[in-house]
């Protein structure tokens, strides 16, 4: 009889649920070892989402607490570090708090959750309340850390004061645990309170961090290293581990092996340069390492479809807003248009990189958004920075997908501006007009980012120049425009059919890879012959019917019109 394969950990966060139910683990205990040997009194590590940070944290949680199952251990690279489990496994008070879930519209509710969050991890430790090590007045500080109504002056203590608490009470030092410390402030600057809660969260972490003689030692996880002016000040003991640090860089995200081995368990070897194309690219340190929760749920996919393409899971798990705001800021700014499709081409952009910037900061200048790219994971390192200066790309083809998305959004709400030369086009198009045709729509290839990856399968860079067109037909709300659609023998690239009732209007699109426009038109309008497009068309009473190949190659396009189609008596 088979045994059953373990089941995969998609957003299960919890070390100790993910080991005791029987889910595939990719060990990442090694960080407990490297953590104790390069000592550090507080340890910042910054990732973008979705690397494993949290699931990171809960194992620590798990390893050092005196609580729990600490069989769930067994078998993992940390278990082969005998003195080092003898002497930390299991022997320390930890409080551990994830502040990623405090996204609220006013610093108001956004207060509440925080001190909800707080007094969750305060509830854990009512045993304090019988204790013989507390005082009174101990128990009755605590108490107010239970309280529904607390104050922003216990809240700014609070993990201060639990610390203490856990020591008198254990008679030893405890350990912090704080995932996701910058979220709070994300979504503060994006709803207009940023000033109140860095106060609020440099109060917490200050008092926790900076003068708690009762901390043994502190972990924190975020996306950005806030700059220590705004929110570690004081803090002279803080060890930032961040993309570019070579210590830590294989345990946040999969390595090459990892991924194999997974794909090979479950039975789908054969999908690992699929996996690589679209889940790689990432260099954290001196590691190339995946995005787990792309991988996991590509390899999900393929246990339900052995065939199943990949896809960008990556993009919506967030709102993808630095993207967003780096391409609108292409307006007129052509030297920023030229390095963004260079980008997209799999070329290499050379810029400076600043890791510590505060919110309010990040979208003030251009140079600033490269900075969030390549920190939040839309861009990465290749080769070997000098200094602050990096060779910045995107890392694979699903992050690729994000920008080419957000392009294409872009250029959309650009071209509904543009109502005049709109429907000029459309008029155009309709009127068999083919040289008017090519010229607007290459006038629209020149003011958009283009397309040119030679890294990239041709069906891809047909897709945008498809999507441009689709963008610009889609102003006309009467007309009807399909795509793709099952025609004849084939699909056809885009059918429109103008209001009039009385015409259709068959696409073909193909991208040039050798520059030679002209044959590509005539491919595609063969294409349109061969599949017999316009029978369909004309069994619906369509009584004319334009056929026109369109053959694009970087920003220049042709535009080919083919032989009228059957004018119905």
């Amino acid at each position: 009889m088979e045994i059953p394969k373990k089941k995969l950990p998609i957003g299960i966060e919890d070390f100790e649920e993910l080991r005791l139910e029987n889910f595939y683990y990719v060990d990442k205990t090694g960080l407990i070892r490297d953590l104790l040997n390069n000592w550090g009194k507080v340890n910042l590590f910054t990732r973008p989402r979705r690397f494993g940070k949290t699931l990171n944290m809960s194992m620590l949680e798990h390893f050092f607490s005196l609580d729990g199952d600490k069989s769930i251990f067994d078998g993992l690279e940390i278990a082969g570090e005998k003195a080092l489990c003898e002497e930390y496994m299991g022997k320390y008070p930890v409080i551990f708090i994830s502040l990623k879930g405090i996204d609220a519209r006013t610093y108001e509710i956004a207060f509440q959750m925080a001190a909800m969050t707080l007094k969750s991890a305060a509830g854990k430790m009512q045993y304090l309340l019988n204790s013989d090590a507390l005082s009174e007045q101990d128990k009755a500080d605590y108490r107010k850390l239970l309280d529904d109504n607390m104050s922003e002056g216990t809240f700014g203590d609070g993990l201060r004061l639990l610390s203490e608490l856990l020591e008198k009470h254990y008679g030893t030092k405890a350990i912090l645990l704080i995932d996701e410390y910058d979220v709070p402030l994300a979504k503060a600057h994006a709803n207009g309170y940023y000033d109140r809660m860095i106060s609020l969260i440099r109060s917490l972490l200050g008092q926790a961090l900076k003068t708690n003689s009762s901390l043994k030692f502190a972990v924190l996880t975020g996306c950005l290293r806030i700059s220590k002016e705004s929110i570690f000040t004081g803090l002279n003991n803080l060890k930032v581990r961040s993309i570019t640090d070579v210590r830590f860089d294989e345990y946040f995200g999969f390595t090459d092996a990892e991924v194999k081995e997974l794909l090979e368990y479950y039975g789908y070897p054969d999908s690992y340069h699929a996996a690589r194309e679209w889940y790689d690219g990432y260099h954290f340190g001196n590691v190339d390492v995946y995005c787990p929760w792309d991988v996991l749920n590509y390899c999900d996919s393929l246990l339900g479809d052995r065939d199943a393409q990949p896809e960008n899971y990556w993009i919506n798990t967030s709102s993808n807003d630095a993207v967003k705001r780096f391409i609108q800021e292409t307006g007129n700014a052509a030297m920023l248009k030229r390095e963004i499709e260079r980008l997209v081409a799999g070329e290499t952009v050379t810029k400076e990189i600043r890791q510590e910037l505060t919110y309010p900061e990040i979208y003030q200048t251009v140079d600033n958004i490269w900075s969030l790219l390549f920190t939040t994971g839309y861009l990465t390192q290749r080769g070997k920075a000098e200094g602050r200066i990096m060779k910045l790309a995107i890392p694979n083809l699903a992050v690729r997908d994000i920008f080419v998305t957000q392009v294409m959004e872009y250029f959309k709400e650009n071209v509904r501006e543009d109502g005049e030369t709109l429907n000029r086009f459309c008029e155009a198009l309709k009127n068999g007009e083919a040289e008017t045709v090519e010229k607007i729509f290459t006038g629209y290839l020149r003011r958009t980012i283009s397309i040119r990856d030679t890294a990239v399968r041709k069906e891809i860079k047909e897709n945008f120049y498809h999507g441009v067109l689709l963008g610009i037909l889609g102003v006309k709300s009467r007309w009807g425009v399909t795509s793709n659609r099952e025609m004849g023998e084939g699909y056809a690239d885009i059918l429109a059919e103008p209001d009039t009732g009385d015409m259709g209007i068959i696409i073909e699109v193909k991208y040039a890879h050798d520059g030679d426009l002209e044959a590509a038109c005539e491919e595609a309008l063969k294409q349109i012959e061969h599949t017999g497009y316009e029978d369909d068309l004309e069994d619906d009473g369509v009584e004319e019917i334009l056929k026109y190949g369109i053959a694009c190659y970087k920003k220049r396009c042709r535009v080919m019109l083919g032989s009228h189609g059957s004018f119905l008596q």
